[in-house]
């Protein structure tokens, strides 16, 4: 079973271009993702898998990211040039030097006085010693500090110094993506700053399987899917909708292999943006440096499979089932099989793990499930890993 890759963020470009895993320890049938689509060291990630190969404003402090309601079906009337014109002062690129070595990549302006964000894997380089430089579409530079990261969902926040007046990105919304719908990039891919790229929206809610946390959680969550080019180096930086409105992060993408430049691989039109809307609770938190929570069920699961290796029923099977946990309280039991939350499908581990995720805790859900062949519903209310390590 392939290892999940975190490909650090990118190397500089050349001088002349200047989870005991807790809730969900789901077993990983085969992702192996170069995250980061930061350039070179830590850039797009990139993912191998067996599976399935005008908006009005809402009122907003001037110093904040407006966020804005997206009618569905809507997929504006801006030209990509009036978006890029609309987006490109609002991404940054993110230079990172630490111990582990140095690269590059993207983020989003949040905030008017320097907030930013990016992906966790983007700013982990640094560690404790390391530091980060931010570099804004005018051509100025500044330095910046990490005000707080969460792994689980591969976001972080950082706040660049000393700089103000800044154009925050205007924060749409992911649940209104429509399969088809048009769809621009903006990052530093390999370390290309300012680079515009575009394309559609391929798939909604793919589970993307990147890895894990320090304490063994996978870190999945149900990608928007775009042939828009990223690659490394274009991690944290902005998917948008074609009124220049952020619907997603940038983070991952398939790929067939390594690439010419600087070893690292490219895009092959299968890119994956975190959805904005399943992590704003979570970057509202770090913004606020809080500590990040997640929704939890409290159990393990893993694929349905058979003495091959093969998948051979859809669903997460429950291999086990956490001690005063919502699914105990629930009456689910080990070797349950799940095949649906609310209305969405349950293809197997990493598609529950992704589907939990795009929940709060408090929310309350109705879990489908089997059981020595008959099917039964559960309503319940999601627990929160804000006391626990696992999730």
């Amino acid at each position: 079973m392939p290892a999940v890759a975190y490909h650090r963020p990118v190397p500089p470009a050349p001088k002349e271009r200047q989870r005991r895993p807790g809730a969900f320890a789901a077993s990983v049938v085969a992702a192996s993702l170069l995250v980061g689509a930061g350039a070179g060291v830590g850039g797009a990630a990139v993912w191998t898998s067996q599976h399935d190969a005008d908006a009005p404003s809402a009122s907003a402090s001037p110093s904040t990211s407006p966020v804005v309601d997206t009618p569905a079906a809507t997929s504006g009337d801006g030209s990509v040039e009036e978006v890029a014109k609309t987006v490109l002062p609002s991404v940054v690129k993110i230079d990172v030097a630490g111990p582990q070595g140095q690269g590059s990549g993207s983020g989003i302006i949040l905030t008017s006085d320097g907030q930013i964000l990016t992906n966790n894997h983007v700013v982990e380089l640094a560690a404790d010693s390391g530091e980060l430089q931010v570099s804004f579409n005018d051509g100025s530079h500044a330095k910046a500090t990490v005000v707080g990261t969460d792994p689980l969902t591969d976001t972080a926040v950082i706040q660049a110094e000393g700089v103000s007046g800044l154009t925050p990105a205007t924060i749409g919304s992911s649940d209104s993506l429509q399969v088809g719908q048009s769809v621009v990039a903006v990052g530093s891919p390999f370390g290309l700053d300012a680079t515009v790229t575009t394309g559609i929206v391929s798939a909604l809610k793919r589970p993307v399987n990147v890895g894990s946390d320090g304490n063994g959680n996978s870190t999945v969550y149900p990608a928007v899917q775009t042939d828009a080019a990223i690659n490394p180096g274009n991690s944290g930086g902005p998917l948008v909708d074609m009124n220049g409105h952020v619907v997603g992060i940038n983070a991952s993408i398939q790929t067939a292999g390594q690439g010419q430049l600087g070893g690292e691989p490219g895009s092959i039109g299968l890119g994956f943006a975190i959805p904005i809307d399943d992590v704003m609770p979570v970057i509202e938190q770090l913004e606020n440096g809080e500590a990040p929570t997640h929704a939890r069920l409290g159990i393990s699961v893993e694929n349905v499979v058979g003495g091959d290796g093969a998948l051979v029923e859809d669903g997460a099977r429950v291999n086990q089932v956490n001690d005063g946990s919502a699914a105990e309280d629930a009456g689910l039991r080990d070797g349950d099989v799940i095949t649906k939350v609310d209305d969405t499908l349950i293809t197997d581990a990493d598609s529950l793990v992704a589907t939990i995720r795009s929940y709060r805790p408090g929310d309350k859900v109705t879990v489908t499930y089997t059981r020595g062949g008959d099917e039964h519903e559960v309503t319940l209310e999601l627990d929160s890993d804000a006391t626990t390590t696992n999730s």
